[in-house]
């Protein structure tokens, strides 16, 4: 695997989970993992991917344009009641979708060796036709930082930065994916909030 070598440590984070640490706890991003998919002296942007909308993806494509001019497609149950991630505040209309590298679209975006990102209505119909990628984590937003604001968070020690895990980027099981995350890294939950945050 080739590394790209960026001045000033840009880059440092992508491809990684940044873990929210409770210091963040007021914040939209309490609990939450971030799956940073870009980092460069232009800022970065992720997608959380243990954050649930309360929406499937059937719910999705019946509200979208994504088959305006065509029916539904008969979706398979596990596609159709797949839960849609909130991905950030920002554009939070817009639908993305990480996935496995078993499909390539005109925009698809390599992350990592096993995580693609695709934001077209196409991936969403071949996913709703059964056509789509084995395995993808579907968000509406993303989470975007200005240059030189991750820095300054990790800095503050807003985030806890780990080496992404693909199968935990698809994982539905969004609930208790925090939890998992920080036992897999030796953490207890429960030392984890008790330990921090206090002056």
């Amino acid at each position: 695997m080739t590394h790209k070598h960026v001045a000033s440590g840009s880059g440092q984070f992508e491809g990684k989970f940044l873990v929210a640490m409770p210091g963040m706890a007021s914040s939209f991003f309490a609990q939450t993992i971030i799956y940073v998919c870009a980092h460069n002296e232009e800022g970065a942007m992720g997608f959380v991917v243990n954050k649930a909308r309360g929406m499937t993806f059937c719910d999705l494509v019946e509200q979208t344009d994504v088959f305006s001019e065509a029916s539904l497609p008969n979706m398979p149950t596990s596609v159709a009641h797949a839960p849609v991630g909130h991905g950030g505040p920002v554009d939070e209309h817009r639908g993305f979708v990480l996935h496995s590298a078993d499909y390539c679209g005109d925009s698809t975006i390599p992350i990592s060796e096993s995580v693609f990102l695709t934001s077209t209505t196409q991936v969403l119909r071949m996913i709703a036709e059964g056509e789509g990628p084995n395995r993808c984590a579907i968000s509406l937003g993303y989470s975007g930082w200005g240059p030189g604001q991750l820095e300054n968070e990790m800095l503050d020690n807003s985030w806890l930065t780990l080496d992404a895990d693909s199968g935990l980027v698809f994982d539905q099981d969004h609930e208790t994916k925090y939890d998992r995350l920080l036992r897999a890294a030796g953490i207890q939950p429960a030392h984890f909030v008790a330990d921090c945050g206090h002056a």
